[in-house]
């Protein structure tokens, strides 16, 4: 049992790629939480997908012990969160858990967009913040010109950020200094009935449901009934214990203290991320406020190959939805793809990894349709509802006006790269806020349309800038747009998972290059194929697969011309008939190859 005032709870913040999880190896390492034996690189990233793409996607907690210089014992809860915009819920839940957070920002990159929004997140959570200034062995380092921009980009003093390097190990002894003298410590009471927050939850294959929880008041113990006040579900703790990083058991966690149970928790629905904890018999007061629920922006389709493979499809994303509470899903229907989910998400790359660890940890074989984002619809009847499939658009003659959802976007680039940065907001329909200078590096802050964002924003941002350009942004409100649905049409036939919404000044343009797309894709058939991408009943793209040819005269050996011509008139009957009945079979990876094309 450790008193509050020996606890010191923190958040690791940055902008991706700045060192927040090598900085996390070196905390664990200089407090001996594993032997140099057990030591790797990036220790908390352990799903495959985070080691392969270098990135952090889960925020992990460990628990450290650490002798300060003047002898007292302390605790150390860290929480190491991801850098990139798509997983910033993940932020918001571990800043609530803690009361201080280590800002961490690169000595040669400087302040970068994420580092700014993360930072305004720890404020918000009032938190002690303190200033470290990471790679600072790199020869491209400029310690002084950093802490300067902190001061005018951040508006924290800067004075007394420590200068440290993850990779040498230089600065790491300061930083444990600083988070004992500079952080509060946790406040609660240990006699007062039981609250803790539910900080997060995922599915263990031995376990069952594994939760970490905050405790605020009173203390948690094996054996304990206890009650979520959000769900009314009641459980017994089996077994109560900490990270440091490996499970290890305790008897019990008081006021402070950051750890995990278990508590037989059999269906996903009873641990809702963001509910507090009390005992049964001794009920505290009130809930604690909790999270606010992530807000999904980006919607797709997920279908399985093999249509037997919806029932385990349903049940992946239930053990997922636990572990990741930012994405939703719904059961739909596709007349072309069958039964599947129409799934939310926070952004393209969440997207991607959630599509990835369906596939890797459950083994499932995905097809996914055009990613789209959220529209209001506005009826002529008076009645307003949210549209999350383009599929499901009314007639035109029904609708008044179509909202669409716009963000606010700050990006942040070395002033050489502005012009060609302002000329793709330009061709996104951005419209300029603010334009500002801290040193060479320029702030532009954008409107953009979310729907011109989910495709290749980042990915085109990145290659007009060489990679400098950093980018994050915040959903600002809905504005009414000329949009307008392209459907695409095979042989006459509307294929569901391909219809898109789009401004009408772009359909033309995004129609054809799809047809064109698909003209590679779609096999050839004995009869003449038409791909046409259209506006209600307006065709504004059209590409033609031609028929497969069989020599029907290949038996005629001379005699008279008119037996050839009878042949071939027959042939042109049959493949009218054909034509008239004819069903074209799209092949499954079709449909995910025809959306890779961005906006090429």
């Amino acid at each position: 049992m450790t008193a509050p005032e020996q606890i010191r709870n923190f958040s690791i913040i940055a902008h991706i790629d700045h060192g927040k999880s090598t900085i996390a190896d070196r905390l664990i390492q200089m407090c001996g939480g594993l032997s140099e034996r057990e030591m790797t690189e990036q220790v908390l990233d352990n799903m495959d997908i985070e080691r392969e793409r270098g990135i952090t996607i889960k925020a992990q907690t460990v628990r450290l012990d650490y002798t300060a210089k003047d002898g007292k014992a302390y605790v150390l809860n860290l929480m190491d969160t991801p850098g990139h915009v798509d997983f910033g819920y993940e932020v918001s839940r571990s800043l609530s858990a803690c009361e201080g957070s280590l800002l961490i920002v690169d000595a040669s990159q400087g302040v970068e967009a994420q580092t700014l929004a993360n930072v305004y997140q720890a404020i918000e959570a009032n938190h002690e913040i303190v200033p470290v200034l990471n790679k600072i062995d790199l020869p491209a380092a400029e310690p002084d010109r950093i802490k300067t921009q902190i001061e005018e980009v951040i508006g924290l003093p800067a004075d007394d950020a420590i200068a440290a390097s993850a990779k040498t190990g230089a600065g790491m002894a300061e930083i444990l200094e600083a988070l004992v003298t500079q952080l509060p410590a946790p406040i609660g009471d240990r006699e007062a009935p039981l609250k803790a927050l539910l900080v997060d939850s995922w599915y263990d294959a031995y376990l069952g449901v594994m939760t970490l929880v905050r405790v605020r008041d009173g203390v948690l113990r094996k054996g304990m009934k206890i009650r979520m006040m959000g769900t009314g579900a009641t459980h017994v703790i089996e077994r109560v214990g900490v990270f440091s990083p490996k499970p290890t058991p305790v008897d019990e966690l008081g006021p402070g203290e950051i750890g995990f149970i278990n508590a037989g928790v059999k269906t996903v629905s009873d641990a809702k991320v963001g509910d507090t904890i009390t005992e049964e018999r001794r009920l505290c007061d009130e809930a604690l406020p909790g999270f606010a629920p992530s807000v999904p922006v980006v919607f797709c389709g997920l279908f399985p190959v093999d249509t037997n493979e919806f029932t385990g499809l349903r049940e992946a994303l239930e053990k997922l939805s636990l572990n990741d509470a930012s994405f939703s899903f719904e059961a739909e229907t596709s007349a072309a793809l069958g039964f599947g989910f129409r799934c939310g998400f926070l952004g393209l790359l969440h997207m991607e990894v959630i599509r990835d660890r369906l596939s890797r940890e459950f083994n499932l074989e995905l097809i996914s349709t055009a990613p789209s984002v959220v529209y209001q619809m506005h009826m002529t009847d008076g009645v307003r509802f949210d549209l999350h499939n383009p599929a499901d658009m009314p007639e035109v003659t029904k609708i008044a006006e179509i909202e669409e959802p716009w963000i606010k976007a700050t990006i942040l680039t070395p002033d050489e790269y502005l012009g060609p940065v302002l000329t793709l907001c330009t061709e996104r329909r951005g419209e300029q806020v603010d334009l500002t200078y801290a040193g060479n590096r320029a702030m532009a802050v954008y409107r953009l349309p979310l729907n011109e964002v989910v495709f290749d924003f980042y990915d085109r941002l990145k290659s007009v800038t060489k990679g400098y350009a950093s980018f994050d942004y915040a959903v600002d409100n809905y504005r009414a747009g000329d949009l307008v649905k392209v459907s695409i049409l095979v042989n006459g036939d509307p294929v569901d998972a391909l219809s898109m919404i789009v401004h009408r000044d772009q359909a033309e343009g995004k129609g054809r290059a799809i047809c064109i797309r698909l003209k590679d894709l779609v096999p050839r058939q004995m009869f003449k194929v038409a791909l046409q991408a259209a506006i209600g009943g307006k065709v504004i793209a059209r590409e033609t697969i031609q028929a497969l040819r069989k020599d029907v005269t290949a038996k005629c050996y001379g005699g008279d011309i008119s037996r050839k011509k009878k042949l071939l008139e027959k042939q042109k009957e049959g493949k009218k008939k054909m034509r008239q009945f004819g069903k074209v079979d799209i092949p499954q990876n079709a449909f995910f190859e025809a959306l890779k094309m961005g906006d090429n």
